[in-house]
């Protein structure tokens, strides 16, 4: 055997034994689903040494089928109608909210077709808008986005199946942009709710709606962030109580209000919004985690609105450059306490101006997304530990945390009637006689919130905390407004006239006694 045949017969023994080895890394990474692949690559000259890189290698899931079944039909399409009341956006409809302008484009810019062209407006029902909704309960509760119902007169629900029905408002809340319907029906289709605080960061997701009017629309993508607060993609503009799970799934007009599902099929959040100039999906999209959405529909159905607590403080986020101006070296994020309310439970608890807030209930809060998070999950009256920084030394406090007027009573939904008295518009003679544009009559006063801040029968409204009131419709809204708000002071500033022309003002304390 000369030394060619020698050389031919060492190649095929390690090709053979290439081979096997080959067949045995496939069986093993078939076997764990997950591999370490070690790579070679070539040293830098006179280095001296090999490097290597590790690289994971996971195989994703690739079935969404289980998911997407066990869904569709849970979650539905949501139809607003309204009468027209005049030619151009009314600055008390939804067409005017910056919200819509920002996440779903103006309707001037490629919005979708919210806003009707005038030749189009008659004084007759008009769709205003197109939303998703998804059923909790089978005997027919739907939540939805605020928005998708917001100034409605009429709620048509479509399910999956075709059947519609008209919906009727059990509550709202505009702070988080959730709202929870009710239709008659039984035996619904239910989505299963999931812990949204389980969610990871990379997890796989599904949108589930009815964008563009399609009926049950999917899509997939992952989990991109967590308590994410989008005031910075606002100008700094608060879009309420921020805490969304961000994700890249497709997410365009009327997913609003859908479901955002994980993999096993139990709802994970409520759509609510993309980022986007034009309307349209453009990789990133945001929903409200279930962990706020469940406490805030069991608020609705037992007390009537939600039950916000509150901790009493003003506050900035702990970036480096504060934290090196106020010589803060023991952490590097987390809440900068800049104001203590009087008779907060912060101020029960001892915090100070300069404090930095870095865990509620051993929950880290790092950011305002993680801290609306946390206080979306309390009730006046609950109790709470508070760990904070003071002078770079860690402390821990017991607080009881209370409601926007400083006590620990569960907030009433007061009805509209607490004014007690009706309004009367104005005719077009009326408001020539008064030299005035537009305004309401105050008529069958009786014992009411009006009577005892001192207003007379007859009284003429003009205005209600500087917004211009036409009808009862808009004393309505601010009234709503006011009650929803989290500002302490529940006041209506109220700027109108007697019949003789007499210029009078009153503060109507709406607070509850």
């Amino acid at each position: 055997m000369n030394i060619y045949t020698k050389i031919a017969l060492l190649a095929c023994g390690v090709a053979i034994a290439s081979s096997a080895l080959t067949v045995v890394a496939v069986d093993a990474i078939d076997a764990n689903r997950e591999s370490s692949v070690l790579t070679e690559i070539l040293p830098p000259r006179n280095s001296g040494g090999t490097l290597y890189t590790v690289s994971n290698t996971v195989t994703p899931p690739t079935d969404f089928t289980h998911a997407a079944e066990s869904t569709i039909n849970g979650v539905v399409s949501i139809k607003s109608y309204a009468t027209p009341r005049g030619y151009g956006r009314s600055q008390s409809t939804p067409f005017h909210d910056p919200f819509f302008d920002f996440f779903f484009g103006s309707p001037d810019n490629g919005g979708g077709n919210r806003r009707q062209q005038p030749q189009q407006r008659e004084k007759s029902e008009q769709q205003l808008g197109l939303g998703s909704g998804v059923i909790i309960s089978s005997d027919g509760y739907i939540v939805t986005n605020n928005h998708v119902i917001d100034g409605a007169e009429r709620l048509e629900i479509t399910l999956n199946d075709n059947r519609t029905f008209n919906a009727k408002v059990i509550g709202t809340d505009a702070s988080t942009d959730v709202a929870l319907l009710k239709i008659e029906a039984k035996d619904l289709p239910v989505i299963p709710i999931g812990d949204s605080d389980a969610l990871k960061v990379g997890e796989w997701v599904l949108a589930v709606g009815n964008p563009f009017g399609f009926t049950s629309t999917v899509t997939t993508g992952i989990v991109s962030a967590k308590a994410r607060s989008i005031s910075s993609a606002t100008n700094g503009r608060s879009m309420g109580i921020e805490s969304y799970i961000q994700t890249d799934a497709a997410v365009n007009p009327g997913n609003s209000g859908g479901a955002l599902v994980n993999i096993n099929g139990e709802l994970v959040g409520i759509n609510t919004a993309i980022y986007s100039q034009t309307g349209n999906y453009a990789g990133y999209s945001f929903a409200i985690p279930t962990s706020m959405v469940t406490k805030i529909v069991t608020d609705i159905k037992q007390y009537g609105t939600v039950q916000r607590a509150m901790l009493g403080v003003s506050y900035r986020e702990l970036t480096p450059q504060l934290a090196k101006e106020k010589d803060i070296t023991a952490v590097n994020d987390g809440i900068l306490v800049g104001e203590v309310v009087d008779r907060s439970a912060a101020m029960e608890g001892g915090i100070e101006v300069g404090d930095v807030i870095i865990a509620i209930n051993d929950n880290p809060v790092h950011n305002t997304g993680q801290l609306q998070a946390a206080m979306s999950k309390y009730r006046p009256g609950d109790k709470v530990s508070i760990k904070y920084v003071r002078k770079n030394k860690t402390y821990t406090t017991k607080v009881t945390l209370r409601n926007s007027q400083g006590d620990v009573k569960m907030t009433k939904a007061d009805d509209f009637t607490v004014l007690g008295c009706a309004f009367k518009s104005l005719s077009a003679e009326q408001l020539r006689d008064f030299r005035i544009t537009s305004g309401v009559q105050v008529v069958g006063l009786k014992d009411g919130k009006f009577k005892q801040a001192g207003l007379k029968e007859g009284f003429i409204i003009l205005d209600i905390n500087n917004a211009r009131v036409k009808n009862q419709d808009d004393v309505e809204k601010i009234y709503d407004a006011i009650m929803k708000s989290d500002n302490s002071d529940k006041v209506m500033f109220i700027t109108g006239i007697y019949p003789t022309g007499r210029k009078v003002y009153y503060a109507v304390d709406l607070s509850q006694e």
